[in-house]
């Protein structure tokens, strides 16, 4: 067996691969202890679905459960994977096994102390129930081979492994065995972690409350993303589920709030120059997209794609879309370009053209007669109905008959699966740890990605046998996304504003505010 080093990180951001000591000392106890009290109020803009992470990809579920639940592999402020529940971890010459040597004396919040049995439980209901873990790791299997030690073994060779595993939505917390068993097909009936905070109570439509968990086994590593260690300052917190916009924003500005997320940006201006609060502007959100629909009609043609894609000025598309050049970023990268392993803009010569005579010429090559052009959007986002307004006008200007239908979201969700339907649509991604889990690439993704280049170099990145090669792989891939087939048509990255009462020390943002390590100072 051999090693994974994580020397290299450690040096980049002052965390240390895994712990000397597997137990939790005094000292850390004390640290874990040393809180300011007060109870911290956060408004979310939705209630999460379930908190079972096991089945969600919902961000405002996420936000929540990261506090209770934590995992064997996590990220980083670098977006890389770092032990977290795993002491250390082995991987085979081959790259077939992986081996996490779990640490020990960490407490549930029953009181049970964490083995391999409930890794074992929790990692297999992963691989049933997620939908990135069935994909990309379709017959994997775990094994505890003692109370402290699990064996991850893979059917073929695959370099992103921890990536997927230190994901974001769908993330495989783990739980104690009996949890996992008692679950239904609704999801499990008990919120029990190794977090540094335990669950309270769920009242429908109104709160989530949690409580410090005062036995919580902090690793002695600085902060970093969510690794390192975790201070529960404040003795509860409150996740109130506020729908309406201008109510959190209301509410953070009078104190009802602590923490507002997913604040207008129409409200960025007036947030930022009030001097009793600290605006946060977070690019952690994703990107703004045009995917075409390659399955069915004239975008089934790479060239009339490309006339498009000449035509938008993707500037204007996100000053539209967001109203301040402080909340968006020009990027060709499809990874969030914060994640230093990935990001790349390759492709950049066919990104933001802007040139209609251009593709006026482009369109007449690709025989494109006067027919009508179907674009989708939604207003429930107002950035995806204000984009589309402009890519209509632009496509005008070129000669193009285009016909923008809205429809509110779970519509538009249900009738874009229909590829008869559109030609264009809007659409918002999330940011993912690896290549292989954006949707751009997923064949059965709406828009219907088919080509085999793409394909070929996905597998190629997949199983590199170093980071440096599969980057290099993703490189000619994003290229060849761009230049050659245009699965989509990138704008840019897009940001989150959160808006936080002055009173709050030390809050750190990683995809959302996190709680742990923030004191409230009255």
């Amino acid at each position: 067996m051999k090693k994974i080093v994580f020397l290299m990180l450690a040096l980049l951001i002052a965390l240390a691969g895994c712990r000397s000591d597997s137990t939790t000392n005094s000292k850390e106890k004390e640290s874990n202890n040393d809180q300011s009290g007060g109870t911290l109020k956060i408004a979310l803009n939705a209630q999460p679905p379930t908190l079972d992470t096991h089945l969600t990809t919902t961000t405002v579920a996420l936000e929540v459960t990261r506090n209770i639940f934590e995992t064997l592999v996590t990220q980083n402020a670098k977006q890389q994977p770092v032990p977290m529940l795993a002491e250390s971890i082995d991987k085979s010459e081959d790259g077939l096994t992986y081996t996490f040597h779990l640490r020990k004396g960490v407490p549930f919040h029953n009181g049970k102390e964490m083995k391999a049995e409930d890794v074992k439980a929790s990692m297999d209901r992963w691989l049933q129930q997620s939908s990135r873990a069935k994909l990309l790791l379709d017959g994997s299997t775990f094994e505890a081979k003692d109370e402290y030690t699990v064996e991850l073994k893979l059917q073929s060779f695959v370099s992103d492994v921890l990536d997927i595993m230190a994901g974001r939505g769908q993330f495989p917390a783990i739980m104690p065995k009996e949890v996992i068993e008692s679950a239904g097909k609704d999801g499990i009936t008990e919120y029990i972690g190794t977090g540094p905070f335990q669950f309270v109570e769920w009242k429908q439509d109104q709160y989530i409350r949690l409580k410090r968990f005062d036995d919580y086994a902090a690793v002695d590593e600085e902060p970093s993303g969510t690794a390192g260690r975790k201070t529960a300052y404040v003795d509860e917190v409150y996740y109130y589920i506020v729908n309406d916009p201008s109510t959190r924003t209301a509410g953070v500005q009078t104190g009802e709030y602590d923490i507002a997320t997913y604040l207008p940006y129409d409200n960025y201006d007036q947030l930022k120059s009030n001097k009793d609060l600290q605006t946060y502007v977070s690019f952690d959100a994703g990107t703004l997209n045009l995917t075409y629909n390659k399955k069915h009609g004239l975008f089934a043609d790479q060239k009339m794609r490309d006339a498009v894609n000449t035509a938008l000025d993707l500037d204007a598309i996100m000053l539209a879309s967001y109203g301040n050049k402080d909340l968006y970023k020009l990027s060709p990268s499809y990874m969030s370009i914060e994640q230093v392993d990935w990001a790349t803009d390759a492709g950049k010569k066919a990104y933001n053209l802007a040139d209609p005579e251009a593709a006026k010429a482009k369109l007449k090559e690709a025989g494109y007669n006067g027919e009508e052009i179907v674009l989708y959007a939604t207003r429930d986002y107002d950035y995806m109905y204000n984009s589309a307004v402009v890519i209509k006008e632009e496509l005008e200007k070129i000669g193009m008959k285009v016909k923008l239908e809205i429809f509110d979201w779970p519509t538009l969700i249900e009738r874009r699966e229909n590829p008869e339907n559109w030609d264009l649509m809007t659409v918002g991604t999330g940011y993912v740890t690896t290549p292989s889990q954006l949707l751009v690439v997923n064949p059965d993704y709406v828009g219907w990605t088919n080509d085999q280049k793409m394909a070929d170099l996905l597998a190629s990145i997949r199983t590199a046998e170093t980071q440096e090669k599969a980057k290099s792989g993703w490189e000619e891939l994003q290229a060849h996304m761009w230049e050659a087939y245009l699965p989509f048509t990138l704008f840019g990255h897009y940001s989150n504003i959160l808006a936080t009462s002055n009173k709050l020390e030390d809050l750190t943002v990683f995809q959302g505010a996190i709680p742990w390590n923030v004191k409230k100072v009255e």
